[in-house]
């Protein structure tokens, strides 16, 4: 496949097209943003400063970069070259998802080499995870066996552990909750703020899309037992009331 230019789509290709758009001053507050600082969980990530929107609109031009020259861009310390990576591997699994394009193989062979990105820790910040997750792995295996989620859910590192967790929001979309209701069980006792985030998002996810009754049932059972902050963001939707009495419970302080 070839981009506007008549150029045949290539890593390159869109690491020059995202440097056409480079903002140093963006880069330096996107650092902070996304803690890239020494010692913190996104030390070593470099930043050109393109925004989302903008790598976007370049990622629409080469949709149909092969797995090999998406891998390249993976195996960069720029972010927004793993940025754009993944959301060319989005469109392409959805792509090929639809009535009219469908390709079983294709979802197969993107899934598979998703999961081995994130294995090799390249989908490794937040951002990167929540874009594309849900979609691939989320979209993949709804109606698949999910036991990998469950492997990843306990593993050492941290952007794994997030990936399971941020994956069941794909499942959430088609009104299955229950992955997420037992991944965060699993996870309620994680040390990192990052997960204790990605929990209660998906459970207030649970009570917006699929079934507020699931939602409060796993709060009775397990409210008094979360992090402060995943409570947080599982509860912020509820009522005045509700919210007030799960937060007054006694709880663990969140832990970094």
């Amino acid at each position: 496949m070839t981009d506007a230019t008549g150029t045949t789509d290539t890593a390159a290709s869109v690491v020059a097209a995202l440097a056409e758009l480079a903002d140093p001053a963006r880069a330096e507050g996107a650092s902070r943003y996304f803690q890239g600082g020494p010692g913190q969980y996104g030390e070593g990530d470099v930043f050109l400063g393109v925004s989302v929107p903008a790598t976007r609109q370049v990622v629409k031009r080469f949709t149909g970069l092969p797995l090999p020259e998406i891998d390249l861009l993976l195996a960069s310390p720029v972010h927004e070259h793993r940025l754009a990576a993944l959301l060319i591997l989005v469109a392409r699994f959805e792509r090929a998802g639809t009535t009219r394009h469908r390709d079983d193989d294709a979802r197969a062979a993107i899934a598979g080499f998703y999961l081995d990105a994130v294995r090799r820790g390249r989908v490794n910040n937040w951002d990167l995870v929540d874009s594309s997750a849900p979609a691939v792995l989320g979209g993949y295996l709804f109606d698949r066996p999910r036991d990998v989620l469950f492997e990843l859910a306990g593993s050492e590192m941290l952007w794994q552990r997030r990936t399971a967790m941020i994956a069941t929001l794909g499942f959430i979309a088609r009104g299955d909750a229950s992955t997420t209701l037992e991944l965060a069980a699993l996870l309620l006792d994680d040390a990192e703020s990052l997960i204790h985030k990605a929990v209660g998002w998906t459970l207030r996810e649970v009570g917006k899309r699929v079934d507020r009754a699931l939602l409060l049932a796993f709060l009775d059972e397990n409210a008094g037992r979360m992090p402060r902050t995943a409570l947080s963001y599982a509860t912020e939707h509820l009522d005045a009331g509700l919210r007030a009495r799960y937060r007054a419970l006694p709880r663990p302080t969140d832990r970094r």
